[in-house]
């Protein structure tokens, strides 16, 4: 009988992707990681190709209807060579079984878009092999993303965007973030407000895309406790993966802050 692949349990590259394994690392090390599993390469081509086992395993996994993220884990994506970042495919606010597989089946397709295929030719890279994670979708006050190097001037400090809501306004640049620096210590070097005038939330049929008003859209989003809780997530990041550079997505919901993803900092 088939049996989906819980994050923890993914360790081999080449049969899950780099996302997977990495955060399959850091769920093993008890990282914040938000409940979930991966789809192994030949698990996606069997959902493609309407395999009835695969498919209804895949159905039952989310028969609670929980809101979901389903990301691609293409081998040689979140790489140290290849990130992929924006490439690929992610659809986010899943909650109904079929919408699952039809979204596991739109971040297949996205391996072959365009932008992707002509990113892996500049690389040198072989046909896209798609492996793909489906995790509970974190209901997020604040996100976004954290640099442990900063990636304009090289500099060896935390570099942080964070907006309200899903942190896909700030990937996507659907806002003006706010602005953090910290040092490799973590102290605060500079902080800037962005023009966070839209926020992406999780609704009842999936994401909604709000209108925020008022304060809140020149209001700073992280405090300084959130501050120090993504400093210590990179330490913890240092420790997991052997190395002190990492590109973070992440999310702050009721306190809590949550490691989204995880890649190395790449140069393309």
């Amino acid at each position: 009988m088939f049996r989906l692949t819980p994050l923890a349990e993914t360790t081999d590259q080449a049969e899950f992707g780099g996302k997977a394994v990495a955060l399959g690392a850091a769920a093993r090390a008890g990282l914040p990681v938000p409940a979930g599993f991966a789809l192994s390469v030949d698990a996606v081509q069997a959902v493609v190709r309407g395999d009835a086992e695969v498919v209804a395993a895949l159905r039952d996994a989310c028969a609670d209807g929980v809101p979901c993220a389903v990301r691609s884990s293409a081998v040689g994506e979140d790489s140290g060579a290849a990130s992929f970042a924006g490439a690929h495919g992610t659809v986010l606010g899943v909650c109904r079984p079929e919408a699952v597989v039809a979204a596991v089946r739109s971040v297949y397709a996205s391996g072959d878009a365009v932008g992707a295929r002509a990113y892996r030719g500049r690389l040198g890279l072989g046909p896209c092999r798609m492996g793909v994670v489906i995790q509970e979708l974190v209901p997020a006050e604040t996100a976004g993303v954290l640099f442990t190097r900063n990636p304009v001037t090289g500099a060896a400090e935390r570099v942080i965007e964070a907006s309200w809501g899903l942190g896909e306004a700030v990937v996507a640049g659907l806002v003006v973030p706010d602005r953090y620096r910290l040092d490799s210590r973590g102290r605060l070097l500079e902080r800037t407000a962005g023009e966070k005038d839209v926020a992406l939330r999780v609704g009842p049929a999936g994401t909604e895309e709000l209108v925020v008003t008022g304060a809140a859209v020149h209001t700073l989003c992280l405090d300084a406790t959130q501050l120090a809780a993504l400093h210590a997530l990179a330490e913890a990041c240092d420790a997991v993966y052997g190395v002190a550079e990492h590109d973070i997505e992440f999310a702050f919901s009721g306190g809590a802050v949550f490691l989204l993803q995880r890649r190395p900092i790449t140069g393309g």
